[in-house]
């Protein structure tokens, strides 16, 4: 239709399916992350107070490099684009990241806390940030077309549970082959990081950016204020930063309470790769099932809310009998359910957001825009880890080194009421923001606009 679809149009399914991959491999990693807080406090006997010290500490330095990193995206220029080259370049500094988290040393309470802290923040503060955030932003360099980058998105969201289904459902058992020790976490985790370092070099390799703006060319250097102040005043930036954050947040509230719920209230840990293979396949049987269709018939917005209303739904069924685990189970199947449509398209709305800053503010900040929502994921998903371990501790959790510890029932109920209560809030807040979001009707325009724009060597 015009010079976008030419130089930024169809993507092929190879192209896709190896942008996905990029994002299983990081959740290869990522999903035994979701289980750290467990091996911290019973393995490495690590008090839950201190981990949650470490994790709220780490987000704060975590945002702050975020938004380096994406001024840093903007201000890279190598023969293999912007955001494409850090998917190389740090592949293997992840890899090795991820084994260091789990060699903590039986030492000092501040010797440890030094360890967790320097190592947790070395995976997370820099090398996953270095990696993420280009690989996030590389989408809307690829193409401009907006369903095209909402199938990137899906694909990406189908793909992306895979790795956290190997990770979270073969990690347990396999610790307990290799064990039941740290030191077999230790084997297991180097295990999930070769795997996704080969993953991510694949993605590096098939990825490409094509989207060349000539206008942007001429554009003289921005200023860091200017570029900051016109990332808060779009609006659109905040819903959908706000909706990654909270789709991050549930992930931390399930990932992190569900494997204590397994172990003191349905006394098996095991159980927990069961009901997270469970609503996670079902998540991704759902996304490539129906996902496209509804997306082509209603949009990802009213999509996504509908989802959203079920999952809610879903979690009220599991009020109903939270003690019983094959309720419990039949609930996380009605969440995953309703959570695939949002969590399909959720980097398809960041996505869209790029377009509507240059449409709106004559700036275009793929690196921004994705790096100031991870900002928000990294932000709620420490401030939640920390509520949720300090609760915990608060309760009277007892740590311990051999996995065995009785719990005092002021604690066991505390698991019961944070897994019951958490994830009310997150539906809820999503569903509000969803009725607010209105850039799926306007899209069309925009894309007209920008066309005829660029056409005068304007942003």
């Amino acid at each position: 239709m015009n010079d976008v679809t030419a130089t930024a149009g169809k993507l092929s399914w190879g192209t896709r399916i190896a942008y996905g991959l990029g994002d299983t491999a990081q959740n290869i990693v990522w999903g035994a992350m979701s289980i750290l807080t467990f091996f911290y406090t019973d393995y490495a006997g690590i008090d839950p107070a201190m981990i949650g010290l470490v994790m709220l500490l780490s987000r704060c330095f975590d945002g702050f490099s975020d938004v380096l990193m994406g001024f840093i995206v903007e201000k890279t220029n190598s023969k293999w684009g912007k955001s494409r080259p850090w998917i190389l370049w740090m592949s293997l500094p992840f890899a090795v990241s991820i084994v260091l988290i789990y060699t903590v040393p039986q030492a000092s309470q501040a010797m440890q806390f030094a360890y967790i802290f320097v190592t947790y923040n070395f995976c997370t503060t820099f090398c996953y940030t270095a990696l993420n955030l280009p690989y996030g932003s590389l989408s809307a360099m690829m193409t401009r077309i907006s369903k095209e980058r909402d199938m990137l998105s899906i694909v990406r969201m189908t793909l992306s549970p895979i790795g956290k289904i190997l990770s979270v459902s073969a990690t347990l058992p396999l610790i307990k082959i290799f064990g039941d020790t740290q030191l077999a976490w230790v084997k297991v985790m180097s295990i999930w990081a070769v795997l996704g370092m080969f993953l991510l070099l694949l993605c590096f390799y098939k990825c490409k950016e094509t989207v060349v703006i000539e206008a942007r060319k001429k554009v003289t250097k921005v200023p860091v204020m200017k570029s900051l102040k016109v990332l808060a005043l779009n609006k659109y930036f905040w819903m959908a930063a706000f909706m990654w954050m909270m789709q991050n947040v549930i992930f931390y509230i399930t990932g992190t309470v569900l494997p204590y719920y397994c172990k003191y209230i349905f006394h098996n840990d095991s159980l927990y790769s069961i009901m997270y293979l469970m609503e996670t396949g079902i998540m991704i049987g759902f996304t490539i099932l129906f996902c496209p269709k509804l997306l082509q018939k209603f949009g990802k917005r009213n999509m996504s809310l509908m989802g959203v209303s079920v999952a809610l739904a879903g979690h009220l069924i599991y009020l109903l009998n939270p003690l019983d685990f094959n309720w419990v189970l039949f609930s996380c199947v009605i969440r995953g359910i309703g959570f695939a449509p949002l969590n399909s398209v959720i980097f398809g709305f960041l996505g869209d957001v790029v377009e509507y800053g240059q449409w709106k503010f004559h700036m275009r900040q793929e690196g921004l825009i994705f790096s100031g929502g991870s900002v928000g994921t990294k932000v709620g998903s420490g401030l939640t880890s920390a509520i949720l371990t300090g609760l915990m501790s608060y309760a009277g959790y007892v740590s311990s080194t051999t996995a065995n510890a009785v719990q005092p029932e002021s604690a066991i109920q505390m698991i019961i009421d944070l897994y019951e209560i958490g994830p009310i809030f997150v539906w809820i807040s999503i569903i509000i923001v969803l009725l607010l979001y209105r850039l799926d009707k306007l899209y069309p325009q925009i894309m007209k606009d920008l066309v005829e724009r660029e056409a005068k060597g304007e942003l």
